[in-house]
Formats: C-alpha cells, sequence, structure tokens
C-alpha cells in the first residue's frame, strides 16, 4: 500500500502563484508515475500534470501548459506542483495520485482508473 498526502493548498489571488506537496509512503518502490488531477464541485475529477517516478518525463494539460510545472524531490517522496499566474479558473480540490504501471501514453496518464492510490486532496482557492 502507498499513503498519498498533499499539502499547500490556500487561497491566492490570481495571477499568483502557490505550491501544491504531494508526500508518498509506505510501498513508493512499486510506484511508477504519480500525478495531479483537480475537480470542482458537480464536474469530473481532471487531468493536470504527471511525471515518471523518476522524474524523467513530464505531462502536462493544456489548461495548465506554461503556467505549472510538476517536479519530483529525488531525496524524498515527494512531488510537487509548482503553479503561476493562477486563474479563477484553477480553483478547484487538487488530488495526487500514484500509479503501479510504466506508461508514456498521455491517455493513460490523463485517466483516473490508471492510479492505484489517491490521497485526500487539497483545496486551492484563487480570487479575482
Amino acid at each position: 500500500q502507498v499513503q498519498l498526502v498533499e499539502s499547500g493548498g490556500g487561497l491566492v489571488q490570481a495571477g499568483g502563484s502557490l505550491r501544491l506537496s504531494c508526500a508518498a509512503s509506505g510501498r513508493t518502490s512499486s510506484i511508477r508515475v504519480m500525478g495531479w488531477f483537480r475537480q470542482t464541485p458537480g464536474k469530473e475529477r481532471e487531468f493536470v500534470a504527471a511525471i515518471s517516478w523518476n522524474g524523467g518525463r513530464t505531462y502536462y494539460a493544456d489548461s495548465v501548459k506554461g503556467r505549472f510545472t510538476i517536479s519530483r524531490e529525488n531525496t524524498k517522496d515527494t512531488v510537487l506542483l509548482q503553479m503561476n499566474n493562477l486563474y479563477d479558473e484553477d480553483t478547484a480540490d487538487y488530488y495526487c495520485a500514484a500509479g503501479r504501471q510504466r506508461t508514456n501514453m498521455v491517455r493513460d496518464l490523463a485517466t483516473k482508473t490508471f492510479y492505484d492510490y489517491w490521497g485526500q486532496g487539497t483545496q486551492v482557492t484563487v480570487s479575482s
């Protein structure tokens, strides 16, 4: 089993920045990919970004390309999501996810069912 704990959410003004963190524990040796998703009330959970566990490959939703950066702290089992130039529409609950399968297919990484473990989420609110 893998446990994921997100942190770093909060309230920020439009145009501002936040950095989310996802700490993994447990059988982290089984992780092959990590992802961030977000969800607003009444909507499906949507893909934001993903990274291979060795940090070699990153993937982004078109809506966040150029503004968000996903990275891994190699000395810690932690994945970061640096969010810059935030828009109102980035307001959501952000969830970290871990998958045990390898893939280079974006369609896999963007699919919720590809991931085996999920965190509880952290709320991000962007005010204009």
